[in-house]
């Protein structure tokens, strides 16, 4: 299903605002090196279907297919199938609606029948579907001019919900840190969210797993999958439906179980699961999960070139259960030796207003050596006079030769953004504000002491 040589789009349409045409579109657009076949029941004999040569059924292909998309009216999705099993094709994606989540649950019983029947891994139905920016396989009836499409990286992504799945895609393509698999899966008739796990738990190219989950119908398989995947790779996991109306509203979206939350926290907490609380969240958990090292201690080194920043940064670091860290002898005498007296050789370590690329380098280059540090908070706030380009080079340079953590804070506009996307694109990860930054730092250590086993 993710790395096909042949693709049927079934449901490809003429017309350009059809769901069946845009996901044919963006199998061109994105550069699928595959077959791509349209399926239209419609189509006239030689018939072509932006400039591909249309098919009534997939029985009219004579060659192997590895992938079915199936985005025609739910009623013909079952026939469709049936027609996908006699071609002997394994994989499907229906990415219709109109089934359990509607309360059609006959319907959805019958597409699982069928599926069950010619034993075809079948996402879906009601979902957005899969993307890979690897083989370039792209089921999103989302024209890429409205959603950007991340690089190749190592966060994959699941989702029971394609809005949310969407929304974040377009975020991750924003930030600069890359996506391994995006995987949108509805209604979860078949193929579900274990299934997933076990599946990323073994994808090479898949360093962090991301879910967002609305319920689970297999709660004893999720444990099971659970034990083994937080041992190899972080889960960062977002459940919506955590109120009674939620769930209700859960229940509406995708048919799901959304179940009891303190049933979920606990089992989220118990097997090393990374919780978010809301999608900017996950997204900052996400960023440093895929691009630092696990920490092993709480010690936080914070440099900064604004007094008020640090403060904040501090109170941050100890109402995320972190603490700072204590300079060592050595590390002050060092700085008390390259810092102009204005600056106090303490932690945080405030390099003043006028600090530039040779402050920031120095600071570094001596409290990266500290054996009592564990992580880097680097706060640049580019409005003050030495702040430019220089000083992101020197901190994308470090990001590079410390082995421990190392974040950035910067918060501001125009000028600011220019630089955060500089630094973010160069896998040095940015945060708005000192709170999102310890906070990612917190979940950072947490997970280092589960897969240590120091809880």
């Amino acid at each position: 299903m993710m790395n096909p040589k042949s693709v049927a789009v079934i449901g490809a349409s003429r017309d350009p605002n059809k769901v069946g045409h845009i996901i044919l579109q963006n199998y061109i657009d994105n550069g699928f090196s595959g077959e791509l076949y349209p399926v239209n029941k419609n189509a006239a004999p030689g018939e072509k279907i932006i400039g591909l040569t249309a098919y009534r059924s997939v029985l009219e292909i004579k060659k192997s297919i590895d992938l079915a998309v199936i985005a025609v009216p739910a009623p013909i999705v079952p026939s469709v199938l049936e027609e996908c099993g006699k071609a002997k094709i394994k994989t499907a994606v229906v990415i219709s609606g109109g089934f359990a989540e509607v309360g059609n649950v006959e319907l959805q019983d019958k597409i699982v029948e069928i599926a069950k029947k010619y034993n075809i891994a079948m996402l879906g139905p009601n979902c957005l579907g899969i993307m890979d920016p690897l083989s370039k396989v792209d089921t999103l009836f989302l024209p890429t001019y409205k959603l950007s499409r991340p690089r190749v990286g190592g966060v994959s992504f699941v989702t029971q919900s394609g809005a949310v799945g969407s929304t974040i895609l377009d975020l991750i393509a924003k930030e600069g840190f890359g996506l391994s698999k995006f995987i949108s899966y509805g209604n979860a008739a078949y193929v579900d969210e274990v299934d997933l796990l076990e599946y990323l738990l073994h994808d090479k190219q898949t360093k962090v797993i991301v879910m967002y989950i609305e319920g689970v119908k297999r709660g004893k398989e999720l444990i099971e999958i659970a034990k083994k995947v937080t041992k190899v790779k972080p889960v960062i996991v977002i459940k919506a439906g955590v109120t009674e109306e939620g769930a209700k509203a859960a229940h509406s979206h995708t048919a799901s179980l959304a179940g009891n939350n303190e049933a979920y926290d606990a089992l989220f907490k118990q097997f090393g699961f990374v919780r978010a609380k809301d999608l900017s969240e996950l997204l900052n958990f996400a960023k440093i999960f895929s691009s630092e090292n696990l920490p092993k201690g709480d010690r936080v080194a914070i440099v900064t070139n604004g007094g008020g920043t640090g403060v904040l940064a501090t109170d941050a670091v100890y109402l995320n259960d972190l603490k700072l860290a204590e300079f060592s002898e050595e590390t002050k005498r060092e700085l008390r030796e390259v810092m102009p007296d204005i600056v106090n050789i303490r932690n945080p370590l405030d390099l003043a207003g006028d600090a530039d690329e040779k402050r920031y380098s120095d600071a570094l280059s001596i409290i990266s050596k500290d054996p009592n540090i564990d992580m880097f908070i680097v706060i640049a706030l580019f409005q003050t006079p030495g702040a430019d380009s220089s000083v992101a080079e020197k901190l994308i340079y470090f990001k590079k030769n410390i082995e421990k953590p190392m974040i950035v804070v910067t918060t501001g506009s125009d000028f600011t953004q220019t630089h955060k996307i500089m630094m973010e694109s160069s896998g040095l990860p940015v945060y708005d504000s000192p709170m999102a930054a310890a906070s990612a730092l917190a979940e950072l250590y947490k997970y280092w002491k589960y897969k240590n086993k120091i809880l």
